[in-house]
């Protein structure tokens, strides 16, 4: 493939500005950019879901022009999306051959299961044809959405953000999958914000800033450094800076609290825990281990079946979310779209969502819009919020501008606490340096913040004590000092050599 000065324009917005790119048989190209550097807009118009303003796509030696992905599958393209295209209740076998299914009058379910399970076969990418996609890991969707492309006979593979909910030893079996592709000749483009598996992965990178390709080197001569540079352009601190911690009293105290899932399946068992004043408490574990529901139940989004919530010396267990936002307590949840944002709503109504009915931003129930706007722009400034418009909706901004907005707006109500649920998932490395600074600011103004993340080295980099959680309960409080990630990854696998540790 070969891409010629390739641009697209939207009212106002040069999404696309001159983008020049060559994809080679049987290389993974990496394109990396910052959260609105044009990354995604490219691999919309490459797969047919947006057309050019001008440039040419060349693929198999010839000029191409994509009316509509299924123009893009018919000549070869396949496209993983970051946020799978699946039906959850279908087979994989029925979800793989759904608009090309075997059988003249009747759908031939053997056959389907036959051809799904060669292709699995041929590609090494074990899965059962007969399994629910419902009852599967993310892991083993992502290899559905791999052998959807591969049955419509696809010559390239586009992953966008494969890696952004894949557990480390998913991550691994992708890349023994990706290396497979590459020994058969299939070339990948392979968008990731993350830059040790970027050099891990590729043969090359690309890296696009502004709408533009700034610069394509070989992986070989790359550092994380480097290509951080390139991407942000200026020097980029990888590091988490940040001085030593002075905790005060405990802000939050978790007294023996069950949880239960929409399932009724019991998630988190009898958690014991505190967070103090001026700290950072990581709350470490594989995904599925109850770290999640933990947040939702301290947030209120759901409730306790057992125990205690403390904050601020009151017990909040009853609460609804409302009241305990107004006692003091931020959350960036783990889904952003589906609890974080209103996405048929502008960034303006976006982030003043918990406080609209307050002064200044309404006046005799009514509210006001240009002060409204005017907070809204402030936040979007001081957040690099991109593209800079108050007036945008939240569906039309990408994922991690997405997270933006909402950090902008839990963290300016100045809480007494923050949740922070994967709070760089999908953000490139200029984001996470100034996200990572705005945690430890207010750890540093006396604020408690409990970070929940299945980033092992956001954990180990940020937090001043980690918890570990294993199928629902806390294994092990250790000092964030002190702890290694060899420690840590046992523990988060169960592995309980130590006994518990605490710090006093």
């Amino acid at each position: 493939m070969e891409i010629v000065d390739l641009k697209k324009w939207f009212p106002g917005v040069k999404a696309n500005d001159g983008v020049n790119l060559t994809l080679r048989a049987g290389e993974v190209h990496a394109i990396l950019g910052e959260n609105g550097a044009g990354k995604s807009t490219l691999m919309k118009m490459i797969y047919g879901l947006l057309e050019p303003t001008s440039g040419e796509i060349r693929f198999m030696g010839k000029a191409v022009h994509f009316r509509s992905p299924r123009e893009a599958i018919h000549a070869g393209i396949g496209m993983v999306h970051q946020h799978f295209m699946l039906i959850p209740a279908l087979t994989v076998a029925e979800n793989v051959v759904l608009g090309d299914e075997p059988g003249r009058i009747k759908f031939n379910r053997k056959e389907a299961e036959r051809r799904v399970r060669d292709l699995s076969e041929k590609y090494r990418l074990a899965i059962d044809p007969t399994a629910k996609v419902a009852d599967l890991s993310v892991g083993l969707q992502q290899r559905v959405e791999i052998l959807k492309a591969f049955y419509r006979k696809a010559k390239l593979i586009i992953l966008d953000e494969p890696t952004a909910l894949l557990t480390p030893q998913e991550t691994r079996e992708l890349f023994a999958i990706i290396h497979g592709l590459k020994a058969d000749g299939v070339p990948v483009l392979f968008i990731s914000h993350k830059l040790d598996e970027v050099l891990e992965i590729s043969d090359r990178v690309t890296v696009m800033r502004a709408g533009k390709t700034v610069e394509t080197v070989e992986t070989a001569g790359a550092t994380p450094q480097s290509l951080a540079n390139l991407m942000v352009g200026r020097e980029v601190v990888l590091r988490v800076e940040k001085n030593a911690a002075h905790p005060g009293e405990p802000i939050l105290k978790i007294h023996d609290l069950h949880v239960r899932d929409s399932g009724r399946i019991e998630r988190v068992k009898g958690v014991n825990l505190e967070l103090r004043r001026g700290e950072i408490l990581g709350l470490a574990g594989i995904d599925g281990n109850g770290q999640f529901e933990l947040a939702d139940a301290i947030a209120g989004l759901i409730k306790a079946e057992q125990g205690h919530i403390i904050f601020d010396g009151h017990d909040i267990t009853r609460l609804t979310p409302a009241e305990r936002t107004e006692r003091g307590i931020a959350y960036v949840p783990q889904d952003r779209q589906a609890d974080g944002l209103v996405l048929s709503f502008d960034l303006v109504e976006n982030t003043i969502l918990r406080d609209f009915r307050k002064r200044p931003f309404a006046k005799n129930g009514v509210i006001d819009r240009a002060a409204a706007a005017s907070y809204t722009e402030r936040l979007i400034r001081e957040f690099d919020v991109r593209p800079p418009d108050a007036s945008r909706k939240a569906s039309e901004l990408s994922g991690g501008n997405q997270q933006k907005v909402i950090l902008a707006r839990e963290v300016s109500r100045d809480p007494l606490m923050l949740i922070a649920a994967q709070p760089t998932r999908g953000l490139d490395v200029g984001a996470i340096e100034g996200i990572h600074r705005q945690l430890v600011r207010l750890r540093d103004e006396g604020k408690g913040v409990l970070l929940v993340s299945l980033e092992l080295e956001e954990i180990l980099s940020l937090s001043d004590r980690i918890a570990v959680i294993h199928d629902g309960r806390i294994v092990a409080i250790v000092p964030g000092a002190h702890a290694t990630r060899e420690q840590i990854g046992l523990l988060m696998a169960g592995s309980h050599g130590h006994s518990e540790v605490s710090m006093s």
